[in-house]
Formats: structure tokens, C-alpha cells, sequence
């Protein structure tokens, strides 16, 4: 019979997601955080969750079966110490999930520097389409349904698999936990620089990956990715199937209205008419639909499924219009997202000047690891604005070769009060970050209505 677990570092996304799915699957649930507060924290409450504010020793008298450690956990948390000390049973989030949850499931791991949480939902939303009841664990906020994670009645469960660290405890990549049966290699390129020393040190955890998947399983891998070339050339000892330039499957080039045809094998077996914009996209659309015939849904099905696909929060949402400018919220913070991001505004909007907003907040952008990149990368926009705060390099000297079109502030209202005074009607403002950024969003719009007609 499930026991008693109490969670530590509940309030994150992948945590909370774990808190959801063992609520469902019987086990009494608690935890704690050091930020409890909404909508994670409501959302925990409305499944009987209780949680506890910060990470005090007194936590110890809840005698849980078993504590479940996130990786915001290290050694100096009083909490964590209690435990070592008193030699009390812990397990990693991730290596919880693979024992009590993914066994003897179909798992289909998500994997990639770039557009996981958005072919995670996608290939989620396709197996529900077809009936299939999913499970699933998604690191971000799907539209398609009112959970970012599910316990599911179907042998399948769907999973945003992170090469991020597991815990302190453990520094392998969490997804080498997941034993998928179909794994998808999205890209890879070098990100995380406060766990890896280089691209290499990536590679080699996404080889520990390919090793996992079973001879009668699939990899799913983008076919115009050196860096994945190189994983496989370590070592594949399951099928594979590719998708993009020359791959097994591809995407034709977009219509006007930004519809574009599947090709499978040479085959043309559908036409994606959809709200999504931009290539990236496009070759996140192949990979989910790769693998969703894995899991035996037909090819034109999935098509079709996919043209009903509503999107991930903060992936290009339209926030809000205040005196006829645009403000829209975006994920982006890794130079490759950031570019690709704005290719696609501009690929959805003909008119109006584009004015970006970038906190550059990920542990590799406040090091400076891709400073150089960045300038390059959001050249395409008109205007650029940089939140500076916390940053450990000169953002004037970086941004210096945007000619005057940047502007760095330290100071969120001076950020603000900036861009509102440069913005006029047919304008499109476009935050990118992958934080909350100060709520700048609402104080944007809030500061556009405000402000006098241009």
C-alpha cells in the first residue's frame, strides 16, 4: 500500500508535478519550500496537499515514510541535515518517480536544450486525441489541459526529461532515471554551465541516456544536429528514426497562412494547420509525431490531432494590448531561443516595430558563458532592452554593437518607464525570460494605459 511521503522542494514544477501524480496514485502527500506561494502553492492545497513554510528541523515529527528530495536541497539545509543525521530513508524526485510511477510503463522521454516542454505537450495532447489516456509530467503549463502532470490509465506516460542534475546527492542528468522505451533527441547544444564544463560533458549524459533505451525500443533524433551525431556515434543499440533534412520524416516550407505538409518516408501524410509559429516549431511538430506512431497512433491521426494544438504559457503568449501595442511573454533565454523566438514574431507579425525585453537570468547567462552570442541573436529587433540586475559582466560593452538600439538598466521601473516611452501604436513588445521576471508584463501594459497618447 503507498505510504507517506513529504517532499522537499515541493513548489517547483517537476516537484509539484511528482506531489500531483503520487497524490493520485494513493500516497498521502506533504512538503515543503522556502517560496509558498501561488498559483503552485493553491494548486498543491486543491489536491489535499499540506505544506509547510521553509525547510525547519521541526518537519521531522511528520515520521514520513519516506522524504523526497529536490534539487533545490543542499548540504547546510537544516531540514536535509536532520535527516542525514538520524539516518532517515531519501530519495531523489527523479529516482522516486522511475521506481513508483515509470516501471513497466511505456515511457517517451523528451529530451533536448531546446523545445521540451513544448513537443512534451504536443505528444501528450496527440495520445489523448487518440484515446489513449497519457500520463504525463510536463515542465511548464499546457494548454491542452488543466494539469501540467498525470498519473494516466494507460501504459504510456509522457515525460519532459531534463539534463539538468538529479540532487546533490546524485549528479547525474535526471533523465538517465526514466529507462524510456522511446526517447527523443530534440537538439543539444551547451547550456547549464554551472554543472557542465563544456558541450562534451552534455554529450556524454545524453549517451548515458541512449544506453538506457532497450534494443526493442526507438530513438527519435533530429537529423541536423552535429552534437546528436556525435552521441550516437558513442553507441545506439535501438532503432532510430530522424526527422528534419533528409530525415524519415519532414516538414514541407510553411503557406501564407502558415500550414505545411508531413512527409513520413517520402509520403505526404497530412497537412498541419495550426496557431504555432516559426521553423523550431515546425521541427518540434516531427518529433512528436514521430514518436506518437511509436505508440501506435497512425500518422494521419496524428496530423490531425496536431492541428487542434493549443500551446504551451509563456511560449509567444499574447499577454495583453494596451494603445494598440502589443506585449507578448516568451521563455526564451538561451541565444538559439532567443533567435529563433524573434524569427518568429516576425514571421506572424508584417507590421510594426518589434522592441525586446531580455532578462538574460539562467545560471549560464548571469556567468556570461554565451554573452557574446547574445548581441548577434537579438540583432533582428528594433529596439532591445536589458535587464542587467544580478549579472556578473558589462552588458553596455557586450551590447555595444547594436549601435545605440540598446538600452541596460539595472533598475526594473527604468526598464519600464523606457520601453512605454519608446513604444507607439503597431508596436510589439516582446519579453523574453525564463523567470518571472518582476511581473514587468503587467507593468508594462499597465504603464501603457497610463501613458498619453502618442
Amino acid at each position: 500500500m503507498p505510504g507517506h511521503i513529504h517532499i522537499l522542494g515541493i513548489c517547483g514544477t517537476f516537484m509539484g508535478g511528482i506531489a500531483a501524480i503520487a497524490t493520485a496514485a494513493g500516497y498521502r502527500v506533504t512538503g515543503c519550500d522556502s517560496n509558498v506561494y501561488p498559483p503552485m502553492s493553491d494548486q498543491l492545497r486543491s489536491l489535499g496537499i499540506s505544506l509547510t513554510e521553509g525547510f525547519g528541523e521541526d518537519q521531522m515529527a511528520l515520521k514520513p515514510d519516506r522524504w523526497v528530495i529536490g534539487n533545490v536541497v543542499t548540504r547546510g539545509n537544516p531540514l536535509m541535515e536532520a535527516i542525514l543525521d538520524r539516518g532517515e530513508a531519501y530519495v531523489s524526485g527523479p529516482q522516486w518517480l522511475a521506481e513508483e510511477v515509470l516501471r513497466g510503463r511505456h515511457v517517451l522521454a523528451v529530451a533536448g536544450t531546446h523545445g521540451k516542454t513544448t513537443v512534451t505537450s504536443m505528444l501528450a495532447h496527440i495520445l489523448e486525441r487518440a484515446g489513449l489516456e497519457p500520463g504525463f509530467l510536463i515542465g511548464g503549463v499546457p494548454k491542452d489541459f488543466p494539469v501540467s502532470a498525470r498519473l494516466g490509465t494507460a501504459p504510456y506516460f509522457v515525460i519532459e526529461a531534463d539534463e539538468y542534475d538529479t540532487a546533490f546527492f546524485d549528479k547525474r542528468s535526471k533523465f538517465v532515471h526514466y529507462r524510456p522505451r522511446t526517447a527523443i533527441l530534440n537538439n543539444l547544444e551547451f547550456d547549464h554551465a554551472d554543472i557542465f564544463d563544456d558541450l562534451a560533458a552534455i554529450e556524454r549524459q545524453f549517451h548515458h541516456l541512449v544506453r538506457t533505451v532497450p534494443r526493442s525500443g526507438r530513438l527519435i533524433v533530429n537529423s541536423a544536429d552535429q552534437a546528436l551525431e556525435r552521441v550516437l556515434a558513442c553507441g545506439a543499440w535501438s532503432a532510430v528514426d530522424t526527422f528534419g533534412p533528409g530525415g524519415t520524416w519532414q516538414a514541407g516550407e510553411p503557406a501564407e497562412d502558415g500550414s505545411f505538409e508531413i512527409v513520413r518516408h517520402g509520403r505526404t501524410v497530412g497537412r498541419v494547420r495550426w496557431t504555432q509559429i516559426g521553423e523550431h516549431n515546425r521541427m518540434n511538430a516531427l518529433a512528436a509525431l514521430a514518436a506518437a506512431t511509436v505508440a501506435g497512433v497512425e500518422a494521419e491521426g496524428a496530423v490531425e490531432a496536431l492541428c487542434t494544438f493549443g500551446g504551451v504559457r509563456r511560449r509567444m503568449e499574447k499577454r495583453g494590448e494596451a494603445r494598440g501595442v502589443a506585449v507578448y511573454d516568451d521563455f526564451a533565454h538561451h541565444p538559439t531561443a532567443i533567435r529563433t523566438t524573434l524569427d518568429g514574431l516576425r514571421q506572424r507579425v508584417t507590421a510594426g516595430r518589434v522592441l525586446a525585453v531580455l532578462e538574460p537570468r539562467s545560471n549560464t547567462m548571469k556567468r556570461g558563458v554565451l554573452k557574446d552570442d547574445l548581441p548577434a541573436s537579438i540583432a533582428s529587433a528594433d529596439r532591445v532592452y536589458v535587464y542587467t540586475a544580478g549579472l556578473g559582466w558589462d552588458a553596455e560593452e557586450v551590447f555595444r554593437p547594436l549601435a545605440g538600439r540598446a538600452l541596460c538598466a539595472s533598475d526594473l521601473e527604468t526598464l519600464v518607464r523606457a520601453v512605454v516611452a519608446e513604444a507607439r501604436p503597431g508596436d510589439h513588445v516582446l519579453v523574453m525570460s525564463n523567470g518571472g521576471f518582476g511581473g514587468i508584463h503587467g507593468r508594462l501594459l499597465e504603464a501603457l494605459k497610463a501613458a498619453q497618447p502618442k
